[in-house]
């Protein structure tokens, strides 16, 4: 009975393991190696998505909770460390053939990676795939070296310096800002060729020749680049030290200073026109001038010079009148601007108003009032001149005015300044005029008035000052009255 109970509990033993099995063998899959759909990754901000596609078999053992995933090894194509790669389509993979979108972190640097798939229900794992090259360009722009500077020299049996500028000038976006990136540097051979030097963030030069960097993206293309430095080595005798002018040789002042730089050196001196200019011995000399502009470069074992010729494209001009012009009624004033101006402009206003038929470098002025004309050169530089002046009717000392003013206001608006009194009382008439104080006291005693008076400052208060006049003629009629000086 005993042995009739253990082989039936062998039997359901049995059974249960062989549904186990059975259960386990018809939950497998096999999962190809993927496929790439891309040759290599170079990614940048601006594009960063790729896919790969593989097959899978059977397709009915998936089950509803399924994920697929893909990892990807480092670059060595070693999986002991995998990173997971964040996928970009979206929707359960079902069928097979499946494709999975998916992009690479930024830190990919390399030229054999590989990737393989995993799902989840059921556990599987692919094949990797083909190696390939991925590079995620963290800085994909051109920047700059040694400050932009197109020549360098050293002396004989020494070095130059190359380096990366950190940031660099303007808007240069320096590589060094991205402390993962690594360089190779390169000597030109030809017009289109060059050859591998050394790896590093600086170059010590010990041969002429012209050099530049690249960011190492290994076989990605990128515009992570540098410009090109032409290296010379000179003896005693000294060499051109090289002049980069950063508004170039033709500037305009507008835009600011012209800055001159030069070649690295212990010390420096500038000159203009042959001639040492006083406190210029940095590197960098500033200017608006136009001229011809040399330096000399202490190299320790050697003495290096160079030479520009910078051009300013500004104008001059100047004016063939005065600020304030007298014409009288009915003459004219013949105005010219003179100036170096290339395709020179002119506008012509009087009291702000446009004097639409003036376009040329002179006019005839007939209207008093406020002139202002407006030189602008139209090529190169975009530069104007404004010159300004008045034209009114010459003063009349002795006006034709019937009554003595008993009111004056002599504020300098040119407006009823000094009194003036009737031609037949005025110099040339034998008439004395006597003004005075309201205490008496004699401030003009005279036969022959200019219509001058007050020529002083009377220091005017508040309170108007009253001043009493007496007019003698010379047949001895006399005038008298008062004169109220207001502010």
């Amino acid at each position: 009975m005993q042995t009739k109970k253990k082989q039936f509990k062998l039997r359901i033993l049995v059974c249960l393991l062989i549904f186990t099995v059975q259960q386990t063998v018809n939950s497998q899959i096999v999962i190809s190696s993927p496929n790439l759909n891309f040759s290599q990754a170079c990614a940048n901000e601006n594009f960063n998505t790729y896919s790969v596609t593989f097959l899978f078999n059977p397709e009915n053992e998936l089950e509803p909770s399924n994920e697929f995933s893909l990892e990807l090894s480092d670059a060595d194509g070693d999986f002991a460390n995998p990173v997971a790669l964040n996928l970009l389509s979206s929707g359960a993979v079902t069928s097979s053939p499946a494709t999975l979108t998916f992009e690479f972190p930024n830190t990919v640097a390399g030229e054999n990676y590989r990737i393989r798939v995993k799902s989840t229900a059921p556990v599987a794992t692919s094949g990797r795939s083909q190696p390939f090259a991925a590079y995620y360009k963290l800085q994909d722009s051109p920047f700059t070296i040694n400050n932009l500077i197109e020549t360098g020299v050293f002396c004989s049996g020494g070095s130059y310096l190359l380096t990366i500028d950190n940031p660099g000038s303007g808007g240069n976006d320096s590589p060094l800002a991205y402390p993962s990136l690594t360089y190779n540097w390169y000597q030109v051979t030809g017009p289109t060729t060059s050859v591998f030097v050394a790896s590093g963030s600086s170059l010590m030069v010990t041969q002429e020749g012209t050099y530049f960097v690249e960011t190492d993206y290994g076989t990605c293309t990128s515009d992570s680049f540098s410009n090109r430095v032409t290296i010379t080595e000179v003896g005693s005798g000294g060499s051109d030290a090289g002049i980069s002018a950063s508004l170039g040789t033709l500037f305009c002042p507008d835009q600011g200073p012209n800055v001159l730089s030069t070649i690295t050196g212990d010390s420096y001196q500038w000159f203009e026109n042959g001639s040492s200019i006083s406190g210029a011995t940095s590197q960098m000399y500033e200017t608006t001038e136009s001229g011809t502009y040399t330096v000399q470069v202490d190299l320790g074992g050697c003495v290096a010079s160079g030479e520009i010729t910078i051009v300013s494209q500004t104008f001059e001009a100047s004016i063939n009148v005065e600020d304030t012009n007298t014409i009288e009624e009915g003459e004219s004033l013949s105005v010219v601007i003179t100036n170096t101006a290339i395709l020179p402009e002119f506008e012509w206003y009087l009291d702000d108003v446009l004097i639409s038929t003036a376009t040329t470098d002179s006019f005839e002025a007939t209207d008093y009032g406020n002139y202002t004309v407006i030189v602008t050169q139209s090529t190169g530089c975009e530069a104007t001149k404004i010159f300004s002046f008045e034209i009114s009717e010459p003063f009349d000392p002795f006006p034709d005015v019937d009554k003595i003013p008993n009111l004056i206001s002599p504020n300098g608006d040119g407006i009823n300044d000094t009194w003036i009194i009737p031609a037949q009382y005025v110099v040339g008439s034998n008439t004395q005029v006597t003004i005075l104080t309201n205490r008496g006291e004699v401030v003009v005693n005279t036969d022959a008035y200019l219509n001058n008076w007050p020529e002083d400052d009377l220091n005017l208060t508040s309170i108007n000052l009253v001043f009493y006049y007496i007019i003698t003629t010379s047949d001895n009629e006399v005038k008298k009255g008062s004169i109220t000086i207001i502010k």
